[in-house]
């Protein structure tokens, strides 16, 4: 008896290592998919042009977002221009996309040092390989917080006063964006330091529908 119970021990041990190990491995992969599927809905170009049509006071915005470094991790170039101007967009920016557990993923941005050098290059992003993640800045607190509601299905927003913006006026930008498989619903808006509402749109979010 004496000597059958170290035995029965030993083998309890092991089957609950290997069943913590099999546990782990589970999240990791779940983690990884959905990081996977996230990006990949991120990736491509968009416009509002429908939305722009039924309702008058949204523009018909362009949004091109592609992969970049893909050997480094998961980032994405963006230009955002008026469909008729895209030779001269508004806004370029990078974003890294990372998971912080199997359900929830994190958007960081980064400004790029001299925006001009890479307006288009949307269309070649093998030309941000000359730069590196030390040649861009990181816009603190301006992160969006996204949630897998269901299969290609994402939710989030930035903290409500985190993301400091001094553009017409205003104190902090907020950011409310929805993924799909179909489209991109984002809703940017510039608010004072009372939080009142200085820029963005004011009815709801721009709806991109994807092009391609």
């Amino acid at each position: 008896m004496k000597r059958i119970l170290p035995i029965v021990l030993i083998f309890v041990l092991v089957f609950n290592c290997k069943n913590t190990k099999k546990t782990t491995l589970t999240e990791e992969n779940k983690e990884a998919e959905g990081l996977e599927e996230l990006f990949t809905l991120m990736q491509g170009s968009f416009n509002s042009e429908v939305q722009s049509q039924v309702d008058s006071s949204y523009y018909n915005i362009s949004l091109h977002m592609y992969p970049i470094w893909e050997d480094k991790g998961n980032f994405l170039y963006v230009e955002q221009a008026l469909n008729s101007m895209q030779n001269k967009p508004y806004r370029q920016r990078i974003y890294e996309v990372i998971a912080m557990n199997d359900s929830t993923f994190s958007s960081s941005v980064y400004t790029l040092d001299v925006d001009s050098l890479w307006i288009g290059k949307w269309k070649t992003p093998k030309a941000f390989d000359s730069i590196s993640i030390k040649d861009i800045a990181l816009k603190e607190g301006c992160e969006v917080i996204l949630k897998r509601i269901s299969a290609k299905h994402y939710i989030g927003k930035t903290g409500d006063t985190t993301c400091i913006s001094t553009m017409r006026g205003a104190s902090f930008a907020r950011s409310e964006v929805e993924i799909l498989e179909d489209k991109i619903m984002s809703w940017d808006r510039g608010f004072d330091a009372e939080g009142n509402y200085v820029w963005g749109a004011e009815k709801g979010p721009y709806i991109f529908n994807k092009q391609d």
